[in-house]
């Protein structure tokens, strides 16, 4: 499979050290240094794209990506007041796209774990939920994309949370997210259910990169050749 890389920093090189091992083929990079390289032409050369930048440029790379009829798998954050927008595109231009704001095997499962937690929590109101993560100093985004999904999640069967927050929180109706940045700290997830009597709690903890860029190379596999907009759940088959 020929893969472009747009996004070629600690991330990228990540992903292309994997992407070498399984035997796939580099044919872009694209990085700071050679952003006249992210043009439709070279992007129709590959097979799959996948794009790890950052929230003012994430979705006009991925536009570009269609543009050009390449499957383009995306794990950049803070960009997602375009999401919807994007899997539009997608359709529109019949090319696959898939989005995840996290692609490590281990927290895609621990994502399943969490909403069947908030299901079985949600008529239990004694219980107060919040979450805590935990990331590097050069993480740009806070919080991140992670605990926002595991907090959206929480909200989807806890209806008397309605709003997140990105602070602590006295307010009933608000899930408080706690975001540290630690070095070295690939990342931390924790999601507590408190209460007078005990506590329930949850944790991811990943131990380097290896996990997010593994996944991302096992959704550029499923994604080659299909058209319509996928997730992770699909590619792990995850109900």
């Amino acid at each position: 499979m020929k893969i472009a890389l747009i996004g070629y920093g600690k991330m990228g090189k990540a992903i292309e050290e994997i992407a070498l091992s399984r035997g796939h083929e580099i044919v872009l990079k694209v990085g700071i240094e050679n952003l006249e390289d992210n043009t439709v032409e070279k992007i129709s050369k590959a097979d799959v794209a996948i794009e790890f930048t950052g929230p003012e440029v994430a979705f006009e790379n991925i536009k570009r990506c269609l543009d050009a009829g390449v499957p383009v798998v995306s794990g950049s954050t803070g960009w997602l007041k375009n999401l919807q927008e994007a899997e539009s595109y997608s359709k529109a231009k019949q090319t696959g796209f898939l989005y995840s704001s996290n692609f490590s095997i281990g927290v895609n499962i621990f994502f399943a774990v969490n909403k069947k937690l908030a299901s079985l929590m949600s008529r239990h109101d004694s219980y107060e939920v919040s979450l805590t993560e935990v990331h590097h100093t050069q993480k740009k985004d806070a919080p991140s994309g992670t605990a926002i999904t595991l907090a959206e999640q929480v909200m989807q069967q806890i209806p008397a949370k309605n709003k997140w927050v990105n602070e602590w929180t006295d307010d009933k109706t608000a899930l408080s997210i706690i975001s540290e940045r630690i070095d070295p700290a690939p990342g931390t997830h924790t999601v507590t259910y408190r209460s007078e009597i005990d506590d329930i709690e949850i944790k991811h903890t990943a131990h380097n990169r290896k996990g997010f860029a593994g996944g991302a190379v096992l959704a550029a596999e499923f994604l080659q050749n299909k058209n319509g907009v996928y997730h992770m759940n699909d590619v792990l088959g995850i109900e």
